[in-house]
């Protein structure tokens, strides 16, 4: 069995899974919102062979498509939803946010997608499944159980900096009448501080975009032209400044890079490697 190291062992941990050889991670505290379906997938479980060992959900990296599509079917047999209902999305490191309808149900997987540069979706449609995809960026899951909305977003430093969190939450703000004191937010498995490793380019964006007191907590200068980027900090200051409660978000207190055996981590691998799924949906009615 795989040894797995958590950043702090005096914060909740997410819960690991086994679903025959399938193992994902949750929330206890998601998992007690009735209305939602969520997890973070692993690299356990899947058919994926070599660098993409075993459970790739990446069509774009090398893997054997055939290998990837059973990687898929058997992930959503384990934790409950189709692969039909699974609605991708195309992350490039932006902050653009697209508004997920039925018509969309499939795309990126069974369908190809008629979209471009999205790195965050909402929906409030159920049984739509939204995907994202990681190796070492920032997973962000939002709940609102009050509208009965989700959002699901890809936030690496880009996509931080740029406050993709902000600007999902007013989407659904708009899109649904979402308060964000009522929002449930979780931080998933990424890379941590330690491990993160930036240039002075890097550093510097961040040391415009946040006050100075926020940008010394999250960044450490290692005074010799690097820097170490503390990225699930800058996601948890994001959050509180679009009006999420501390109380409410939720750590993941995984680092893809320290359990390259159990996750996938680009810097770990040197970019050899699959990609990890996140998925976020809404039960249908009959479920709840």
């Amino acid at each position: 069995m795989i040894k797995i190291k958590w950043n702090n062992q005096n914060q909740e941990k997410m819960v690991v899974n086994h679903k025959g050889d399938v193992a994902f991670l949750t929330w206890p505290a998601l998992e007690m919102v009735p209305f939602v379906r969520h997890c973070f997938s692993t690299r356990q479980g899947g058919v994926s062979e070599g660098i993409y060992a075993s459970m790739n959900l990446s069509f774009t990296r090398g893997d054997e498509e055939s290998a990837v599509k059973e990687n898929y079917e058997r992930l959503a047999r384990a934790v409950g939803f189709k692969t039909e209902d699974i609605v991708c999305s195309d992350q490039t490191h932006t902050a653009n946010i697209r508004i997920v309808t039925k018509e969309d149900r499939g795309k990126g997987l069974i369908r190809e997608r008629d979209y471009k540069d999205v790195d965050g979706m909402i929906t409030n449609v159920p049984g739509i499944v939204l995907a994202a995809f990681f190796a070492d960026c920032v997973p962000i899951y939002l709940v609102d159980p009050v509208t009965r909305s989700i959002g699901l977003l890809h936030s690496g430093w880009k996509g931080t900096v740029n406050n993709i969190i902000k600007n999902g939450i007013r989407a659904m703000k708009h899109a649904y009448g979402t308060k964000p004191g009522n929002l449930l937010a979780a931080i998933g498995p990424s890379i941590c501080g330690s491990c993160y490793e930036i240039g002075e380019d890097v550093a510097e964006q961040f040391r415009r975009a946040y006050p100075a007191a926020q940008y010394r907590q999250m960044i450490r200068d290692d005074r010799n032209g690097k820097y170490h980027l503390d990225l699930w900090m800058a996601c948890r200051f994001n959050l509180m400044g679009s009006g999420v409660p501390k109380e409410h978000i939720l750590e993941g207190n995984l680092c893809t890079c320290c359990n390259p055996d159990f996750l996938f981590s680009h810097r770990a691998s040197g970019g050899k490697r699959g990609n990890l799924g996140a998925f976020l949906q809404i039960k249908e009615e009959n479920e709840n």
